[in-house]
This record gives C-alpha cells, sequence and structure tokens, in this order.
C-alpha cells in the first residue's frame, strides 16, 4: 500500500511540474496604422489546450480567427532526445482608429486548468497621406493605360523623390574636446520597399572612427513625418574621436539602393504569360548630409603624466608573486576600466626600482564599442625580473586623465607594491652569492671566467677535413628533403581547394534543408541566417574565396569576373540583401520566408549551372 502511494505521489509531482511549464505567449507588431491589417499570436507550448478565450480587441476588429497552426520539434544533443511543440491561436485585425491600446490577454485550459497569457501595447498611427495618394494615382494609371503592356513606360528611379526616401544624420554632441567620443547616427526614412542599401564612411580627416554594431539592435518602426507613415530604422553608428582641434566637418555619405516598386503598367494578363513583372527593382542613390563639429583644445597646462586618456576611468594593480628569488619573473597587472577613447591611450608609467629587468608591457584590450566609445577596460601585464636579494618597493603609479564633464584633469593612483627577492639558488664554476651582492648600476658587468682555459691544438684546419665535407653533404640532404615537403604542401592546398569547389553543392543544399526546417518551425531569423549562410558559403566555396574574406562585395566581384552574367549576379545579391532587411521588417514573416526559400534554390541552381558552363 506505501509502494502504491508512493507512486501516485510521484506521478502528481511529475504531472504538477509539467503544467508548471505550460506558458501562453502573445506576439504583436509594436505599430500600425489606420486601415492596415495586423496578425496577433497567441502561442502555447503544448498542442493539449481544450480551449481558448480572447478578450475585445479595443481599436481593431476582427476579421478572422482565430486560425490554429502547430509545430512539433526534435533535437538531439549529446545522445539525449528532447521533443518541444508549440499551438499557436491567430487573429487577423483592422486598426479602426488612431492611439495606443492594450491588446487583450488569452486563456487557454490544459488538463481542466487554465492558463492565461500577457497583454501587448501597441501604437496605431493615423492613416498615410501618401499611401491614399498613391492608391489614387494607381486607379488613374490603371485607367489611362489600356493599350499593350509592352508599350508603356517603364518606372524609374526618378519617380521616387526626396520625400519618399532619405536619410538623416545626427550628432550626439556638436561641440566637443580633443579625443572626446562623439556619436554619430544616421537614420533611414522610407515609404518605398528598399531591397538593399550599401555605403560607408570615408576615410575622414581629423578623426579616429570605430563603427558601432548596430545591426543586431536594428529594427524597423513607424514614424509619423508631415503627415506620412514611415519606415524608419537606425542604420549606420559611428564614434568620432577628433584628434585635432577646430571646426572639423564630416562630408556627406552617398549610399546606393536598391528599390522595389509597383508596375503599375504592366497588365496582370501579360504577366501570367510571361509578358513581365507586377514589380520591379529600380536603383536609387541617397545622400545622407554633411555635419560639422566643434572641437576644443584640451586645457593647458597639461599635466607631465597625462597619458592622453579622455573620458572616466579607474585604475587597479596587482603584484603576482611578492616573494620570488633572484632571476625570477614578477608580473605587475594594472587594469584600466572605464568609457571613452581607450583604444588610443598610453600605457601607465611605472617606476621599478633600477636593477629590474623590465619587458615591454603586454597590452589586452578587452574593450567593445559603444555610443559613448570603447567601454570595458585595458589590462596592462608588466614582466620584470628582479637581478639582486633584497625587499624592494614599487612606488603607487598614477593614471591622470581627462574627464569632459567635469572639464578637468583626474589623477588616479595605486597602492604600493613591495616584492621580496630571495638571493638565488643556482650555483656556477664563479661564486654566484658574491655576485648577487654587487648592485649593478646603468651597464651590466661581465665577470672573467676564472680556472684553466684550454689551448686548441696547433695545425687543425676545418676547411678540407671530414666534418668540412660532412657539413656539405648534410645541408644538401636537408635541401632535398625540404624541397619534398614543400611540394606536397602545395599538392595538399591544391587537393583542399578543389575538395571545396566539388562540395559547394551539397554543402548549400543541406544549409538549405535545415533553413526548410526553421521555416515550417517559424523561426525566422535562424531562417534567415541559415539562407544567408548557404548562399555566401556557396560562393565561398565554388570560388574558393576564404573565409576572411568571404562578404557580398568580394562574392560579387568573384563572380563577375569569373563571368556570370550581370542580371544573375544582382538576383543573387538582392536575395543576400533581403534576407538582411527581412529580419527586421514588419509583415508576415511565413510569407516572405516561403518567397525567399524558393529564390535562393532557384538561384544556387542557376549559378551552378552558369559556372558548370564557364
Amino acid at each position: 500500500m506505501k509502494r502504491l502511494y508512493s507512486i501516485f505521489s510521484l506521478l502528481f509531482i511529475i504531472t504538477e511540474f509539467v503544467s508548471a511549464q505550460i506558458t501562453l505567449k502573445i506576439q504583436a507588431p509594436a505599430q500600425t496604422e489606420v486601415g492596415r491589417r495586423i496578425r496577433v499570436s497567441y502561442v502555447a507550448n503544448t498542442q493539449d489546450v481544450e480551449d481558448i478565450q480572447v478578450g475585445e480587441f479595443p481599436g481593431f476588429n476582427v476579421v478572422y480567427g482565430p486560425s490554429t497552426s502547430s509545430s512539433t520539434s526534435i533535437s538531439m544533443i549529446n545522445g539525449k532526445t528532447t521533443q518541444s511543440s508549440s499551438l499557436t491561436f491567430t487573429y487577423t485585425v483592422l486598426a479602426t482608429e488612431e492611439g495606443k491600446f492594450t491588446l487583450p490577454a488569452a486563456a487557454i485550459k490544459v488538463g481542466g486548468k487554465t492558463y492565461k497569457s500577457g497583454t501587448s501595447v501597441i501604437e496605431v498611427l493615423p492613416s498615410s497621406v501618401h499611401a491614399q495618394g498613391n492608391n489614387q494615382q494607381s486607379q488613374t494609371n490603371r485607367q489611362q493605360n489600356n493599350g499593350s503592356s509592352r508599350q508603356r513606360n517603364q518606372v524609374s528611379a526618378s519617380d521616387i523623390g526626396g520625400k519618399e526616401l532619405y536619410m538623416t544624420v545626427s550628432a550626439s554632441k556638436r561641440k566637443i574636446y580633443e579625443q572626446e567620443a562623439v556619436l554619430l547616427t544616421y537614420k533611414l526614412y522610407t515609404l518605398v520597399n528598399i531591397q538593399q542599401i550599401a555605403g560607408e564612411m570615408p576615410q575622414l580627416d581629423g578623426f579616429h572612427v570605430q563603427e558601432v554594431d548596430s545591426k543586431a539592435q536594428m529594427s524597423l518602426k513607424y514614424e509619423r513625418v508631415n503627415g506620412r507613415n514611415y519606415g524608419t530604422a537606425i542604420w549606420r553608428q559611428y564614434v568620432l574621436f577628433p584628434q585635432k582641434t577646430g571646426k572639423l566637418k564630416v562630408p556627406s555619405i552617398t549610399f546606393d539602393s536598391q528599390v522595389e516598386i509597383q508596375n503599375t503598367s504592366m497588365d496582370p494578363f501579360d504577366v501570367f504569360f510571361g509578358g513581365g513583372s507586377l514589380s520591379q527593382i529600380v536603383k536609387k542613390s541617397i545622400v545622407a548630409p554633411a555635419i560639422e563639429i566643434e572641437v576644443l583644445p584640451l586645457p593647458t597646462p597639461k599635466p607631465a603624466n597625462f597619458a592622453g586618456a579622455v573620458g572616466k576611468y579607474t585604475i587597479s594593480g596587482q603584484l603576482t608573486p611578492e616573494q620570488v628569488n633572484a632571476n625570477d619573473a614578477a608580473t605587475l597587472r594594472l587594469t584600466v576600466s572605464g568609457q571613452g577613447n581607450m583604444k588610443l591611450m598610453k600605457a601607465p608609467k611605472v617606476n621599478f626600482p633600477q636593477d629590474f629587468e623590465i619587458y615591454d608591457p603586454k597590452v589586452s584590450d578587452k574593450t567593445t564599442n559603444t555610443s559613448l566609445g570603447a567601454k570595458g577596460n585595458v589590462v596592462y601585464d608588466y614582466v620584470v625580473v628582479p637581478r639582486h636579494g633584497g625587499k624592494f618597493n614599487i612606488a603607487p603609479v598614477e593614471f591622470c586623465y581627462f574627464d569632459p564633464e567635469a572639464q578637468s584633469y583626474k589623477t588616479l593612483k595605486t597602492d604600493s607594491f613591495t616584492i621580496a627577492v630571495a638571493k638565488s639558488k643556482t650555483t656556477g664554476s664563479t661564486n654566484y652569492h658574491e655576485q648577487e651582492d654587487l648592485k649593478v648600476l646603468n651597464n651590466d658587468i661581465r665577470y672573467i671566467k676564472l680556472g684553466n682555459i684550454g689551448n686548441s691544438e696547433s695545425g687543425s684546419l676545418f676547411f678540407g677535413s671530414m666534418s668540412y665535407w660532412m657539413y656539405y653533404v648534410i645541408s644538401f640532404c636537408l635541401f632535398v628533403l625540404l624541397l619534398v615537403l614543400f611540394n606536397r604542401q602545395i599538392k595538399k592546398s591544391r587537393d583542399i581547394s578543389g575538395m571545396r569547389v566539388l562540395r559547394a553543392s551539397k554543402a548549400a543544399s543541406k544549409r538549405l534543408k535545415t533553413a526548410s526546417k526553421l521555416m515550417k518551425q517559424h523561426q525566422s531569423e535562424a531562417f534567415f541566417d541559415e539562407v544567408m549562410k548557404a548562399l555566401l558559403g556557396y560562393a565561398g566555396d565554388k570560388l574558393n574565396i576564404q573565409k576572411s574574406d568571404l562578404n557580398k562585395e568580394n562574392v560579387s566581384a568573384s563572380l563577375q569576373s569569373f563571368g556570370v552574367e550581370q542580371n544573375l549576379v544582382d538576383s543573387y545579391m538582392n536575395i543576400i540583401s533581403e534576407c538582411e532587411f527581412a529580419r527586421y521588417a514588419p509583415g508576415d514573416p511565413d510569407a516572405t520566408m516561403e518567397k525567399i526559400y524558393a529564390s535562393a534554390s532557384n538561384v544556387i541552381n542557376e549559378l551552378d549551372s552558369a559556372i558548370k558552363k564557364k
């Protein structure tokens, strides 16, 4: 009876544990506009849902729902198999009024118990004047263009004005000190569907430039400007460190973009029978304006111990070990932590005892680029070797920096360091302990070797001797051996390159299969990353491009130099750009994933056929 009771108790505990893991999450965009449809999804991490209840959607009309979809995934890690499943309830709703609204929570029943989701706040912007104008213009165009679609004018980049697509630039400060960090932000505003943007910061006179990794944080959201709802995104951010004073100018930057626009001159009937496309890609240049920054000189006189650091810092030090033998090494580690121009500052100066052998410090940069400059710490390891016994004191290390906020120089100090050095136990032909008692000043003192000095026999010559000929024979054999090894290494390298080329298609196919599984699991970000790896990896293997050089620019240039047609190269690069942009773009990720997956498979097959013909 007790055993039966224990089994029931164990089953009850397991059931309670499993049920405690059940979650229900709401997924919805953060913004939309009046008249636009969006999807609101409630995702449960189980498929054993008996019922779902959802409250009212204030500010929205429910167009359809709930539609349900389920997914199951099985993974094996270190021989252990795990399985997860989910059930998604999706509502399609239409925004009817502007303002901020709270999307309702949902409640599900699983095993007789109720589980609730959280709520989500969404901002509804007014309907875009631009969107209305485009709809009216599209209707007018369709009425005026009733002739043959092949004779109608194509849409060009000139049809996209500066109000439809532009870039702004802003500086966190317009007046700064020399070496003080200033953040430059390039922000994109668009009313059109951008497929690709290319453009980098040019070499700047008078600035040290560090790019902030804003791509991982980039998100596309709506912003209302002059009655229009623009899609906006922080496109690039750079931290500038001025290296000279005066009014310095950051020149304008031209970004080359590719925009997908609707081709209203085409008849859908002609498109169906291969007569054209309802959309086309046009090239458009976006010019970000120049900006001027005033740089003030650092206050004078500068302290003698100023290390060139500008920002906010702390310093700490540690000596290890504190007890050593003479001629053994010790390490003084100084750690400078903070935020500012850490990649440009000099190492702190340390005053070691005069008879210590000192090596140049090893510098370990453990900083990351942020919007306020480099942040983290820089470690300086000073290796020293005391040559004589005794107790030595190392004075506190000073670190002087300029604080732009306080507009003054500040000096930090570490504690002093004490090291006890025992006399070396090493002995030699001379009395080493007597040598340790001798203080070495500016020059090393060399001791005269005592004892018998052997004389070489007169008349013994190396030239023409057996040793002389053996030296040449051994040298020749080593030369031949090195030549053989060098040739084998060349053949091995060629074999590796050849294997990469042969396996390119197979590796790309394997990645696309992984992407297909991710698509079925609705993991959009992982899907787009895997497709990009398949595309870039295929080109890298097929064209034998090293991983360190594997980027869009090098791939495009290599394909062109290989003789691949330009339209095929453009299609290939457009799909890569679509993957980059789709990760952050709003809309239906499932439809986008299906489109990109089909396009990626087709373009790899076409490239494979084109390269084989060369």
